[in-house]
């Protein structure tokens, strides 16, 4: 198991992630400690343990909104799948009519 120093607020946390994942926790930390610094700002000082709440609350809140957008995407490309499908029987079915009709006037004229 690798460690690896997040600094967050000015402060530095060891953690404990899987081999691999170092450069992932860093990026996570630096996300989370933008936040931290934000509510910092806006809010003022803080204790660590809410303000540390504060970030985390506001990025679940962002998570949870692009949850619900991707689940509303998610439903609007299975309407437009279900459109496409339906358009495709529509053309198919047209085709086959088409076709019969063209074999039927070949075998007229011949």
């Amino acid at each position: 198991m690798a460690q690896v120093t997040l600094d967050v607020n000015g402060r530095p946390y060891v953690v404990g992630c899987e081999d691999g994942q170092e450069q992932h926790l860093v990026d996570l930390a630096r996300l989370f400690d933008r936040q931290v610094r934000q509510v910092s700002q806006e809010m003022g000082q803080l204790g660590e343990t809410r303000l540390f709440l504060m970030g985390a609350l506001l990025l679940a809140d962002e998570l949870s909104d692009m949850k619900m957008r991707m689940s509303a995407l998610q439903a609007e490309l299975a309407r437009h799948q279900s459109d496409r499908a339906r358009i495709e029987t529509r053309a198919a079915t047209a085709l086959e009519s088409a076709a019969k009709r063209i074999e039927k006037l070949a075998d007229e004229v011949e």
